[in-house]
């Protein structure tokens, strides 16, 4: 029985060096460079025993992609967010935008699997996580509504409109062009993350309108 466990471990830990190598090459070479041999090969390993943890490199994608939405399954369930729910749109954002580059290969990778509908079992599976992840934001977000913390529109506008500023962002840090204007990268991502902190925020909207109509009756 110790013997099996030792080999089950063995096992998992050789399947997450694959993974890890993996991503590494897929960012620094783009995922359609990268062929099952390179992986073997920067492992230290036999092609065939790439194929005895993955199938495919679709395959990888989608373990890649499930356990990055695991992680996100961490956050939205943290102690933190349980005490501070006012810090779920920082903290998501941070964790989206603390490695843009993995955010967008993650992206292609998501276009590539659904596209093409390979392995449809994991792709399933990434589905059931993605939405029970939808399903606790949408929780924490209609409690907040109901606290009168943000706008009462339908809880996907706010977690939605998130999503929109982090793929913005995402983007422009990836942009040479637009890259060039920004004088103090810290200190422009760290403006993102507080209009995202303040994004549907109700308070601010009654003051904002208060504002508006003193402005009119004067």
């Amino acid at each position: 029985m110790q013997k099996e466990s030792r080999k089950l471990r063995e096992f998992r830990r050789r399947e997450q060096e694959i993974l890890d190598t993996a991503l590494r090459l897929f960012l620094e070479q783009g995922e359609d460079s990268v062929t099952v041999e390179m992986i073997a090969d920067a492992v230290g390993i036999g092609k065939g025993t790439i194929y005895k943890h993955f199938r495919s490199k679709a395959e990888i994608y989608l373990r890649l992609l499930l356990d990055y939405e695991r992680e996100l399954a961490e956050l939205f369930s943290s102690e933190d967010i349980a005490r501070d729910q006012e810090s779920l749109s920082r903290e998501y954002f941070a964790f989206r935008i603390r490695d843009p580059q993995r955010s967008r290969l993650f992206d292609r990778f998501e276009e590539k699997v659904v596209k093409s509908n390979q392995v449809p079992e994991m792709l399933a599976e990434l589905r059931k996580v993605r939405s029970a992840n939808f399903e606790k934001v949408h929780e924490l977000i209609k409690s907040r509504i109901s606290d009168g913390k943000l706008e009462d529109v339908p809880p996907y506008f706010h977690y939605m409109a998130a999503w929109a500023l982090v793929q913005g962002a995402v983007s422009l840090y990836h942009s040479p062009l637009w890259r060039e204007g920004i004088a103090d990268e810290e200190a422009f991502f760290q403006f993102l993350m507080d209009i995202g902190v303040r994004m549907g925020n109700r308070n601010k909207r009654r003051r904002e309108n208060a504002d508006t109509a003193n402005k009119s009756a004067e």
